[in-house]
């Protein structure tokens, strides 16, 4: 007995999802792109760069409101006040990763990258024989850089000191009883597990859970690039007894290019001033901050703001209120489910095309908002095709085309429209 076959849906039926759905779209709340005619394009590169929220320019202006008012004053006069502005992010930012926000174990801060060299400053601490670093592959090209630096740094060479595990020959995806094998089989040699929560090429999402509990059992600390998985999957970072992570805000968190990035520790170090670390001012303790030359010893702050070097860069950090307001005002849970909702649509629909020159990577029982598309033509005219149609999507050579319904402001009739444009895109790209 064989499966049913997909059925391709009339746009009818995308329309009635739309109207009946339990987590109602925020599309109104953010700017959609247009093409030469006016008309909105069809925007499925949130895991790239997610759209602008209408209310951002409200939190940006108000900052340049107090500077031009108050000057330095604004530091503790403003209506946010810039000495604590990152503080307005803990409660939010614990919401969205599932982390205790009374131990203040989330901080915004740094860019994605110079945050995970912090992080590793402090959870790589390779000694005897506990000298390796586990890592997936294909892994996004900065994390891999950012690895072998802090092995180079530390004399180690790569080739013998990371751990790499990838998909079975044949496969798309990692197979998760592979990463909990090669983390029992590394043993005492693993020093720090740091994986992407959800693949950036293929969009599968890893079991954290099951990860963080083989590499404590294996004596080593475990971390996470979220870039991909903050704002697009539930997180329980807290409770799975993640050690660290880090993430950008410019994706799913919708930011703005180069966005403040985000970083998690939990509270088991937060709280330890032992723990080795790259010092600056910000990471102080708040109470001796300001008193400068009069204080000549780092005391970091029991948080996950120790980590912090320099004071934040206030502008780049209001848009990203106005994003985690709607976050907040629909709950993780609810977006979560409704992207599981969406995307398995869209999968359904492009499956649907009869004879479909195409098949997806992304895993169908552990993904998010992500479909990552191989196409089996010339996927590179096939994407250039899509896009004079005012699709935005994502491409990466030699021949995956990557989509991403955001729950916030895509909807089931886009995926629907979607669907029919590869199926037209693929024959125009045939007859030319």
């Amino acid at each position: 007995m064989t499966a049913e076959s997909p059925v391709r849906q009339d746009v009818s039926e995308a329309r009635r999802l739309d109207a009946s759905d339990s987590v109602p779209t925020q599309r109104a709340n953010f700017h959609i792109p247009t093409d030469g005619s006016g008309s909105e394009v069809l925007y499925f590169a949130g895991n790239s760069l997610g759209l602008q929220p209408r209310a951002a320019a409200g939190y940006v202006a108000e900052l340049l409101e107090d500077w031009q008012s108050l000057g330095v004053d604004g530091h503790f006069r403003g209506r946010t006040p810039w000495y604590t502005y990152h503080e307005v992010f803990k409660a939010q930012g614990a919401r969205l990763v599932g982390a205790d926000p009374d131990d203040g174990e989330v901080v915004m801060m740094n860019s994605l990258t110079i945050n995970l060299h912090l992080l590793l400053t402090s959870f790589y601490r390779p000694a005897g024989r506990r000298t390796k670093l586990l890592m997936e592959t294909p892994a996004f090209p900065s994390d891999i850089y950012c690895v072998q630096s802090h092995m180079r740094a530390r004399g180690l060479d790569p080739d013998t000191h990371l751990i790499e595990i990838g998909p079975r020959e044949g496969d798309d995806c990692i197979h998760p009883d592979d990463v909990v094998a090669a983390i029992e089989q590394a043993g005492d040699t693993l020093a720090t597990i740091m994986i992407g929560g959800v693949n950036f090429l293929t969009g599968q999402v890893f079991d954290m859970a099951s990860i963080t509990e083989a590499g404590h059992r294996a004596g080593a600390m475990v971390g996470f690039d979220l870039a991909h998985a903050v704002g697009n999957i539930e997180l329980h970072l807290h409770d799975w007894g993640v050690d660290f992570a880090a993430w950008c805000s410019y994706k799913y968190l919708n930011a703005g290019p180069g966005a403040i990035a985000g970083a998690f520790v939990h509270a088991n170090h937060g709280g330890n001033p032992d723990l080795q670390r790259l010092a600056g001012w910000w990471g102080n303790d708040p109470d001796t901050r300001f008193r400068m030359h009069l204080e000549d010893t780092f005391l970091p702050v029991r948080s996950a703001d120790a980590w912090q070097v320099s004071n934040p860069p206030i502008l780049s950090m209001a848009p990203l209120r106005a994003s985690l307001d709607l976050f907040d005002s629909v709950g993780m849970p609810a977006l979560h489910e409704r992207s599981i909702r969406m995307t398995r649509f869209l999968r359904r629909q492009l499956e649907a095309v009869p004879g479909c020159p195409w098949r997806i990577l992304t895993p169908e029982d552990s993904h998010g908002a992500q479909l990552s598309i191989v196409v089996d033509a010339d996927a590179s005219r096939t994407f250039d095709h899509i896009a004079r149609t005012g699709v935005v999507a994502d491409f990466r050579p030699p021949d995956v085309i990557r989509v991403a319904p955001a729950p916030l402001y895509n909807t089931f009739e886009e995926c629907h429209r979607f669907a029919s444009i590869m199926e037209a895109a693929f024959a125009g790209v045939e007859g030319t």
